[in-house]
């Protein structure tokens, strides 16, 4: 009988050092719930992470980990997951890390449908540098570490990820960790490329959009006299992100709608996912499709030297099919 495992496996006892309050705590949380919860082999995963306060997460993770350079966590992430079709593998980044010195990355990622998850921690600013403003910081405002309101139009990521090409692409707020679990296990799950913009206050340099304004403390139902917050989950409007055939006009409509709803913000801010295309055929497919023993003896699937350290990698098997394939 298969041991069950519980959220500990999922834990090390590496020291946390993030700020109290800070939502990565609850991407964190989310991220173990949602291995737990699918019982997968922790030695079967690979977690990569970018610089910033998010590049700490696969320390606190137990799996593989790879804490890599800034701005660079998906070329590994890619890397890793191409050499090794069967491993799981999960990059998480922060926005400036992943929205902004690599954003380049982000938007070849997302053409390539490679099967991985990519996890960005959105506060607007960078957290682990003292609060300059990242790419997701709205113009004209002034969290507390900057002398002025900021000058720059913010991007949109969801937008951004639709458009490069991700086939699975959501949102979720940081603070309610079920629903992000959730989202992530969907995420896992999907075959392609999947993207989430994780809400997630900085409780230290951003004052502005914090844990307070987005449970809408700031303004009160007068009639329940209760918050209204400003989150709220597109499930619960009845919509549905998922492309139902392999139809490309649903796509395309699809698309439509998920690109308007990506560009609420202010007093309604929605959370879930936007868009899901499981038609597309992933990059490791496609690898397949041309050399048909990518997937059975894929480059980490062979050993590579014998007992006396001398290389034993032989590539003559994949190369063979790939030439006959392009003759």
């Amino acid at each position: 009988m298969a041991v069950k495992l519980t959220l500990a496996n999922y834990r090390t006892n590496v020291h946390n050092d993030w700020c109290p309050g800070c939502g990565d705590f609850g991407i964190l949380s989310a991220i173990q719930m949602a291995l737990a919860d699918m019982q997968l082999d922790p030695s079967n995963i690979a977690i990569f992470s970018g610089i910033g306060c998010s590049g700490k997460t696969p320390h606190y993770i137990n799996t593989y980990g790879i804490h890599t350079l800034h701005g660079r966590v998906l070329p590994y992430a890619l890397g890793a997951k191409l050499a090794n079709p069967s491993l799981i593998v999960l990059a998480v980044g922060g926005d400036g890390d992943g929205l902004g010195i690599g954003a380049g990355h982000f938007v070849n990622a997302g053409r390539r449908n490679v099967d991985i998850t990519y996890i960005v921690h959105d506060n607007g600013v960078y957290g682990l540098t003292k609060g300059q403003a990242s790419p997701t910081l709205k113009r004209g405002l002034r969290p507390k570490s900057l002398p002025r309101p900021n000058i720059n139009e913010a991007i949109n990521p969801i937008a951004i990820a639709i458009a490069a090409g991700y086939t699975f692409v959501a949102r979720a707020y940081a603070y309610d960790n079920k629903h992000l679990k959730e989202i992530i296990r969907k995420a896992i799950s999907h075959k392609g490329s999947a993207f989430i913009d994780v809400l997630q206050p900085c409780p230290t340099y951003n004052d502005i959009t914090t844990k307070e304004w987005y449970a809408g403390e700031d303004r009160i139902d007068p009639e329940t006299r209760k918050p209204i917050p400003r989150v709220y989950k597109l499930e619960d409007t009845g919509y549905d992100g998922e492309v139902q055939s392999p139809d490309p006009a649903e796509a395309e409509k699809k698309i439509a709608v998920a690109l308007a709803k990506s560009f609420e913000w202010g007093d309604r801010i929605p959370i879930g996912v936007f868009y899901r295309n499981p038609y597309v055929p992933s990059y490791e497919e496609r690898i397949a499709s041309r050399i048909p023993n990518y997937l059975t003896i894929p480059p980490a699937r062979q050993p590579i030297h014998d007992a006396e350290k001398h290389p034993t990698a032989d590539i003559e098997q994949i190369m063979e099919e790939f030439l006959v394939t392009e003759a």
